[in-house]
């Protein structure tokens, strides 16, 4: 079982976190920021990864370091649980519509954080939720698990739904990207290493 979790304590943040890439979807996520929960239960259900996020964050200032710590200490142990990345698919891309939406999220576990995001929202916030940490949480959680992560909006509408397109298609395309093939031999790479 590829599983990990994980802990980061600041003076703004309190996170734990745990996650089962072989799980079933299954989630618990408490964050004190509702929309975002429902985010991480998507990401979650659509990566069939079993996922517990738990935080207490200075939300009296704003959403901005929770939800970044958050991406921050994912993505750490997504990598983590990821291990050596012997005989994983590693590269998948995935086309989400949701409703009027469609977006593509493209992701290459290679090992180099990069992220790019091509996304416009109709309003600033959704819920409690201010749309520009959604760049945020990305951004963390490449830079920690050292991925190569592109989000494209094709087609944009309802800020909800964009978000929830992109969410969706980010668990889709790392369940597919970390799938085992048993044609594989060591890792994906003609380097030998990832």
């Amino acid at each position: 079982m590829r599983t990990a979790e994980s802990s980061r304590k600041t003076f703004e943040t309190d996170i734990e976190v745990s996650i089962n890439l072989d799980g079933a979807g299954a989630s618990e996520i408490e964050t004190g920021i509702g929309f975002f929960d429902h985010m991480l239960i998507l990401f979650s259900k659509h990566g069939l990864f079993d996922l517990k996020v738990k935080c207490a964050g200075d939300l009296y200032i704003d959403g901005h370091h929770t939800v970044e710590d958050i991406g921050i200490t994912m993505g750490s142990v997504f990598k983590e649980a990821l291990g050596g990345k012997e005989g994983i698919v590693r590269y998948a891309h995935t086309f989400t519509p949701m409703d009027e939406v469609l977006t593509l999220v493209a992701v290459d576990l290679g090992g180099r954080p990069y992220l790019s995001i091509d996304a416009e929202y109709s309003r600033d916030y959704i819920g409690e939720f201010d749309t520009e940490l959604v760049e945020e949480f990305f951004r963390g959680f490449v830079n920690s698990a050292g991925i190569n992560l592109h989000i494209k909006v094709m087609t944009g509408g309802n800020a909800h739904h964009v978000v929830e397109s992109i969410f969706k298609g980010f668990g889709r395309a790392l369940d597919t990207a970390t799938k085992k093939d048993e044609r594989i031999k060591g890792v994906m790479s003609t380097k030998g290493v990832i």
